[in-house]
């Protein structure tokens, strides 16, 4: 399943591991182990941050995408369902709204 994780690192160790040169190499060392297909580098509320699209083929992969950033950086991740057009139009959303359409609960 696709997903879209947002990683938001304080600002302390990271200042630290840039200041004695350690930050790219155990990025670098981060993104080679979680291979995402896609990933940037942004700020996150006043703090650096990435997002990354990553292929978690069942439940038990999360720990190994997040542990590398929780361990290092102190990070924080946020793991979310992400879908193509091609998922999205899979689901049939035309016989959910005929299913659902005016529905109402008692």
């Amino acid at each position: 399943m696709r997903m879209l994780v947002n990683v938001t690192c304080p600002i302390e160790p990271f200042n630290s591991m840039v200041r004695n040169g350690t930050a790219g190499e155990i990025i670098g060392r981060v993104v080679e182990d979680i291979k995402p297909e896609s990933i940037y580098f942004t700020e996150v509320d006043g703090h650096r941050g990435a997002v990354m699209i990553v292929d978690v083929a069942e439940p038990s992969a999360i720990p190994s995408i997040a542990e590398p950033w929780f361990l290092n950086f102190e990070a924080v991740c946020e793991f979310r369902i992400a879908m193509t057009t091609e998922d999205l139009m899979k689901s049939n959303l035309t016989m959910l709204a005929e299913k659902w359409n005016g529905v109402q609960m008692n």
